[in-house]
């Protein structure tokens, strides 16, 4: 529907989204550890069945081989989120995360956002397993953690301006509502009809729900939800006279 490129919205409370960086430096080292094994490869391979999040394994229905078992069941949740099955899958899921995430990490703070990362991971393969619990298939990707951060910037900047390439291919300046409303609109028509499709959409359902939710948990408290704050720079002065605060918000 939309590539996100850029949101004018800066940082009120800390200096820089070490996290969101972290984050996106390990998904980044984890594909590349994975593509260097080639598409099949046995280290892809491992990796995709014993982090990816398999519903038949998590609800026992299905076991696998003790030689796959590289973290406990549970963490699965959590470890799929770190995987990505090509270069496309994972340059997709960070760029929202680049655009989105340091917001998100500036009004919960580092290690609540960690947190709420994490929460919102567990969200989505909870639901997508949930939904098939049978299924066999290894869910990967960062998409159910990353549509929990898009769901809580929607909570808390729906009036910031975002640089969004519409269509894959016009540049347009939107009010952060509009693209992302859609968006999440987009997931929920797409569950009901690309049932047999390749991509989880539960998952994304899931993180979204998490993220929309903890976020007003969450945040710190002075952070108002849907941009209800007013930005005033100092009182000008000029021949003596102070000028009153006019409202405005800082662009990035």
């Amino acid at each position: 529907m939309f590539i996100p490129l850029h949101d004018r919205n800066d940082l009120d409370h800390i200096d820089r989204q070490y996290v969101t960086l972290a984050i996106i430096g390990i998904n980044v080292l984890v594909w590349l550890a994975t593509a260097m094994s080639g598409e099949g490869g046995a280290l892809t391979e491992a990796a995709v069945l014993g982090l990816g999040f398999i519903p038949a394994v998590a609800y026992g229905s299905a076991e696998l081989a003790p030689h796959l078992s590289i973290v406990p069941e549970p963490a699965t949740y959590v470890t799929y989120a770190f995987l990505h099955a090509n270069f496309m899958h994972l340059a997709t899921n960070m760029l929202f995360l680049w655009v989105f995430g340091d917001n998100i990490e500036d009004a919960l703070g580092h290690f609540r956002f960690l947190v709420f990362y994490l929460v919102c991971a567990a969200a989505g393969a909870l639901l997508h397993g949930l939904l098939d619990p049978g299924s066999q298939a290894p869910l990967i990707g960062a998409s159910g953690a990353v549509a929990g951060v898009v769901a809580a910037y929607l909570v808390l900047h729906p009036r910031v301006r975002v640089w969004v390439l519409a269509l894959g291919r016009i540049p347009l300046p939107l009010p952060a509502w509009i693209p992302l409303t859609l968006w999440v609109v987009y997931q929920f028509v797409m569950i009901v009809i690309d049932e047999e499709g390749g991509v989880s959409w539960a998952a994304h359902i899931g993180g979204i729900i998490a993220g929309a939710v903890l976020v007003v948990v969450m945040k710190r408290r002075e952070v108002p939800l849907f941009d209800r704050r007013i930005v005033s720079p100092r009182a000008v002065v000029h021949k003596g006279t102070s000028v009153p605060n006019v409202p405005r918000r800082w662009g990035r």
